[in-house]
């Protein structure tokens, strides 16, 4: 099964979150990733429980002791056949470790050498530690999520592990790679989720430069400030999502809650909003999820009923896209985005570390006794 990366090479190193998800998304596009887990955890043959860490699927398994020689040099020799190298460590381990990407760009001039961290390769705080919350902290994001008067909500571990992170180190393996193929020249790639969550502010940046754009949460246009731009309860204890902007989408919404006598030229009055939000709590209220869910129906009333992870996969838009797949016996988001020509796929569920030495180490050319010597050596498990 291919897909528009077919015939890329990539070596990751194992980590955790968001360079997993880049190796994810490229992997599903077709690239074929050699994953190096850390020896210890080598557990092949595999137990019983099924494994399910979905953001390591559709690679293969190699577990190696960075701490021996021979695991070290095994490394370097797999990145002198592969286009690209994906690390998440802090600043500087990898280079303890031997694999950094000064000695591999000097087995191979061509490689992309993608590092993934929370701050960066560089600055004031690049040896921190800190996670998703810290990151979009820092970086301007997570101040305006929440409602006014009340403290700032992360989203999850979206915007700064996935969105400004492994999203864009994929974006910036990709951009690399074909930049090494265009000039012959390979380069390190320096993904921190600072700068990633920073990136996907820039709309907002554009609302303040615009003066559309007030600096008290929960006041604007897309933070719950506005009443059409809003979540809002249902009589079952349901919630619909509403995003009626524009104009002729927010008279849609008003004509199916049946409000005949709103202003429909004071939409952007902000005066107006507070009074409009409770007006549309108590319509909501009225009826249950379902009943809004049909009201809303092929309409363009930018209203959608707020689904659980549980009931997103059964919603009839997603099964006929099949944005949901199983595999190995386990529901999990398909592939995204969609390539008509060259479709990405699944290839294998996630693998135990260590399940595939002997294939992928073959595949990527080293010979059947080199890697009964790896194992012999303990540089492999």
């Amino acid at each position: 099964m291919s897909g528009p990366l077919d015939g890329i090479r990539i070596i990751e190193l194992a980590g955790i979150g968001p360079a997993p998800f880049a190796g994810m998304m490229l992997a599903d596009a077709g690239a074929d990733i050699i994953r190096i887990d850390r020896s210890e955890r080598a557990s092949y043959p595999p137990s019983q429980e099924p494994h399910v860490d979905l953001m390591n699927r559709g690679r293969r398994s190699v577990a190696v002791d960075l701490k021996h020689p021979d695991g070290v040099a095994l490394v370097l020799q797999l990145s002198e056949r592969a286009d690209g190298l994906m690390e998440g460590f802090r600043p500087g381990v990898a280079e303890r470790l031997g694999v950094g990407p000064d000695v591999c760009l000097a087995r191979n001039s061509k490689l992309v050498y993608g590092r993934m961290t929370g701050w960066g390769q560089r600055g004031p705080m690049a040896q921190a530690a800190g996670h998703d919350i810290d990151y979009i902290a820092l970086a301007g994001a997570l101040e305006p999520l929440g409602r006014a008067g009340d403290r700032p909500l992360p989203a999850l571990n979206l915007i700064g592990d996935f969105g400004g992170g492994g999203m864009l180190l994929a974006f910036g393996m990709v951009a690399a790679i074909l930049s090494a193929q265009r000039t012959g020249e390979g380069q390190v790639v320096d993904a921190a989720m600072v700068d990633g969550a920073a990136s996907l502010m820039t709309m907002t940046y554009t609302l303040r430069a615009s003066g559309m754009w007030n600096d008290v949460r929960g006041t604007n246009l897309l933070d719950t400030g506005a009443h059409f731009y809003e979540v809002y309860e249902t009589s079952d204890g349901g919630f619909i999502g509403v995003g009626a902007i524009e104009a002729r989408f927010y008279a849609e919404l008003i004509r199916l809650l049946e409000l005949d006598d709103v202003d429909l030229s004071a939409q952007m009055d902000r005066d107006t909003w507070p009074a409009m939000k409770e007006r549309f709590t108590q319509v909501f209220a009225a009826k249950t999820r379902k009943e809004w869910e049909a009201i809303f129906e092929g309409s363009d009333a930018c209203a959608a009923p707020v689904l659980s992870p549980a009931e997103a996969p059964d919603h009839p838009h997603n099964r006929f896209r099949e944005t949901f797949i199983e595999v190995a016996g386990v529901v999990q988001p398909s592939p995204s985005p969609r390539f008509e020509g060259t479709p990405g796929s699944i290839r294998r569920p996630p693998p135990n570390p260590g399940q595939h030495g002997d294939e992928a180490l073959a595949e990527w050319g080293f010979a059947d006794g080199e890697v009964s010597e790896l194992r012999r050596s303990g540089a492999i498990r």
